[in-house]
């Protein structure tokens, strides 16, 4: 009786499908068999369509090229399709292509089988007509036992497409209005998720360049949104959940272990590797003056100031590398200064500020590390005033009164808290004790310029520039240099302490019948 329910139910399965208007070899809704290449003159004749596993619809290339009567040759991973002097460049790898020397974005990259490449069908509507001018693809209708369905634009509202790069992983993110359903499909070259429902206007472009990613690119196929996300290599795993508050689709890319970051103090139990490399961070900049003075001194020039000075003297005395999110008076938007140390492998992440209070006399040093509870409503007003920055980026940036809700999403920083707390608690005690101010202490506060580091993260306030007797000092050179010498010597202390508990770590001997 076995092979009779086998055969009943490959039957059942047949019919549910035909009922539904799909082929058993698409699993999604009923397409064209075919489109038909017309040229000036008529038509050219016709050309299979396949419906390949990820959904999306390929035509052949070379049976393209030999119906425009051009050529097809391949070259490494470069397909060109050549009519007459005109040309088009497909990559294996990428989803875009070159046309006439213009780069043209299609749904996906092209696929190679054994029988040859495949080109994304979607290039006859983007791309055929300007390779081969009067000449277009018509596709038939196709008869279906199902009444046609007409996409009615309440649909799920794209709200934003942003990414984090970390050591061992990069974590890329499509926020929308309301809950999404997904459908992932990963290659070694290539990662497609279809989103449910999504509503996409245009091209969104994320490029990323971190090793493992080249870009994420999210835009509409038919009534769903389509995210590629383009590899510089195979990903070791790729893990895709859907969340919510706020509603987003998170696509987490693994690296392979052997080319994941070593970093430095990514525990928090004391071990690990030396201290190879910091990332200082002058706040502000550009467009964006920070705080102002009395007399005007702007927040953005004190501490670039500092922060240079600070680097030479920590590379010589120190000889670690030292890495600056901006050496410039240029803006540098608030997600991508630890993104950027995240791309870099940093051990440590150091923001500089200076700050301001509606009271002049408020003076003194104090330090921050990262946390979604403030320590007291004067370190909430701190951080909101310097996440303030984010409302001078490009008007595509999100411009949501809860700031937090947007950086807890990829809290990393949450990992390394404790050792943050370590930092932070060491280079405020140095730094008032060198410098003899006022010690406001050590603070924690929801600081969007903290968020998504993957190492140990602090935000130090130098000073008050709304108090004019430290505007004056800030605004001198000597007292820059002070400040600088002072922030050198305590990440040197820090580092003391740090080898200290490696050293230990290292030597403790290890117990009979001990866990490894």
């Amino acid at each position: 009786m076995r092979p009779i329910f086998v055969r009943f139910l490959v039957s059942f399965m047949l019919c549910c499908a035909a009922l539904a208007g799909m082929s058993p070899a698409e699993g999604t809704s009923a397409r064209p068999a075919a489109v038909e290449i017309k040229g000036p003159k008529g038509a050219l004749g016709q050309l299979p369509l396949q419906v390949m596993d990820d959904g999306a619809s390929y035509v052949a290339a070379e049976r393209l090229a030999r119906l425009l009567r051009g050529s097809w040759a391949v070259k490494g991973k470069i397909g060109t399709l050549t009519v007459a002097k005109r040309s088009a460049q497909f990559s294996r790898d990428q989803s875009r292509l070159t046309l006439q020397g213009q780069s043209l974005a299609l749904e996906t990259a092209p696929r190679v089988t054994a029988k040859g490449w495949l080109i994304p069908a979607d290039f006859l509507d983007k791309g055929l007509g300007r390779l081969v001018p009067g000449v277009s693809a018509a596709r038939p209708a196709v008869a279906s036992a199902r009444p046609p369905v007409t996409r009615v634009d309440s649909g799920v509202a794209f709200e934003e497409l942003r990414y984090r790069s970390y050591p061992s992983f990069t974590r890329v993110v499509v926020e929308a209005a309301a809950g999404l359903s997904y459908l992932t499909a990963s290659g070694r070259s290539e990662i497609r998720v279809r989103l449910s429902g999504l509503n996409v206007s245009g091209v969104h472009l994320e490029e990323i360049g971190d090793g493992l990613v080249t870009e994420a690119r999210l835009e509409a196929a038919g009534p769903d949104g389509v995210l590629n996300i383009a590899l510089e290599g195979p990903a070791a795993e790729v893990k895709t959940a859907s969340l919510r508050d706020p509603f987003r689709v998170v696509v987490d890319i693994y690296r392979a272990k052997a080319s994941a970051g070593t970093g430095g103090p990514r525990a928090n139990n004391g071990g690990g590797p030396p201290l190879k490399l910091i990332v200082l961070d002058a706040g502000h900049g550009g467009h964006d003056p920070g705080a102002r003075g009395p007399t005007g001194v702007q927040e953005k020039h004190v501490v670039l100031d500092v922060t240079r000075r600070a680097a030479r003297m920590i590379e010589d005395g120190l000889g670690i590398k030292v890495v600056l999110t901006r050496s410039t008076d240029v803006f540098v938007p608030l997600r991508e200064r630890t993104n950027f140390a995240n791309k870099q492998r940093a051990d440590l992440f150091v923001s500089i500020h200076a700050n301001a209070h509606p009271r002049s006399v408020s003076e003194g040093v104090e330090t921050y590390f990262l946390s979604s509870e403030a320590t007291d409503n004067e370190a909430r007003q701190i951080a909101a005033i310097e996440n303030e920055a984010v409302r001078l980026e490009s008007p595509q940036s999100r411009q949501k009164t809860d700031l937090l809700k947007s950086i807890l999403w990829d809290m990393a920083q949450s990992e390394f808290q404790q050792e943050s707390s370590v930092l932070a608690e060491t280079v405020q005690d140095s730094m008032t004790q060198s410098l003899r101010l006022t010690n406001r202490g050590v603070k924690q506060a929801g600081f969007y310029v903290l968020g998504g580091a993957a190492m140990p993260a602090i935000l130090i306030e130098i000073g008050f520039l709304t108090n004019p007797k430290e505007e004056k000092k800030l605004s001198s050179a000597e007292h820059r240099e002070a400040i600088a010498r002072a922030i050198y010597a305590s990440l040197a202390e820090y580092k003391r302490r740090y080898d200290q508990r490696v050293r230990t770590v290292q030597t403790r001997p290890v117990r009979s019948g001990a866990a490894r």
